[in-house]
């Protein structure tokens, strides 16, 4: 019995001693090290009642958290056509088909430039959209869009 209790408290030691050295390893790698590289041959529900004794278990991993760019403040435009936004938004139908919708704002007076409504809208169909707009009110400085995957086609790009 005292031998045991003497293996059982060079068990902990070594446990403590790996899980000190070596945070993020839990009791399966604790417990291939010992068994390979330190060449003790414990019984494996042994060493985990231990582990478990120790509360060496509960050790919670902390988040990983992504590091984000402060975004810049929005500029407020000073004029019109400054500076426009443009989304897309979609709904459904009473029959359960889903339509499109490209969004064309001013953002010095929230003025709607332009809504397209279809049921696909494609590339073409939003440079068409946009080069109205243009012919109708002039250029604006710049076009503010969110990321989505409606704006990452080749022919948008250019």
């Amino acid at each position: 019995m005292a031998k045991l209790d003497a293996e059982n408290a060079q068990i902990a030691d070594s446990l403590v001693q790996l899980t000190e050295t070596h945070r993020n390893w839990g009791f399966g790698l604790c417990f291939l090290h010992l068994c390979n590289v330190r060449k003790k041959h414990w019984n494996h529900k042994r060493v985990y009642r231990i582990y478990c004794d120790l509360e060496l278990n509960l050790r919670i991993k902390p988040k990983k958290r992504l590091e984000r760019e402060t975004p810049a403040p929005l500029a407020v435009p000073a004029a019109k056509n400054e500076t426009w936004s443009m989304d897309f938004m979609h709904d459904q139908l009473a029959d359960g088909r889903s339509i499109r919708l490209f969004n064309v704002i001013d953002d010095f007076n929230r003025e709607g430039l332009g809504i397209e409504v279809d049921f696909s809208l494609p590339a073409e169909c939003v440079i068409r959209s946009l080069n109205q707009i243009i012919e109708w009110r002039g250029k604006p400085k710049r076009i503010r869009s969110d990321n989505g995957p409606e704006y990452i086609s080749h022919i948008l790009k250019n």
